[in-house]
């Protein structure tokens, strides 16, 4: 982070309400109340001229930091039978995780692989 010398605040309030803006996408009146409930008194106005200036960097840490997705994703379609009645159930697989994408009944109409 470039310096703050000359700055109100500390490092550590700026950090922070520049990391809650970009990280949640809040805007400077929900930016304002969490800094109040930590005890720090900030105008709107303050907030976003440092989202401004501070907000590269943040933005460009954050992209860094969160994963990447993998190279392939796969998709699984299953028909199970839950009293009697046919339910679809889609998945999504990547490396690593296993994620639920859908589970619905649609009473014997048959979906093609893909469609949502």
């Amino acid at each position: 982070m470039p310096r703050l010398k000359g700055f109100r605040f500390p490092r550590e309030v700026i950090a922070y309400a520049v990391w809650a803006c970009h990280r949640f996408a809040l805007s400077a009146a929900d930016v304002e109340d969490l800094l109040a409930e930590r005890g720090v008194t900030v105008s709107r106005e303050t907030i976003p001229q440092s989202v401004n200036r501070f907000g590269g960097h943040f933005a460009s840490c954050i992209r860094r930091d969160r994963p990447g997705a993998a190279d392939k994703w796969h998709l699984d379609e299953v028909i199970v039978p839950i009293n009697g009645r046919k339910c679809w159930l889609w998945r999504a697989v990547d490396r690593t995780v296993i994620r639920l994408i859908s589970s619905s009944n649609h009473g014997g109409m048959l979906r093609p692989p893909g469609a949502f």
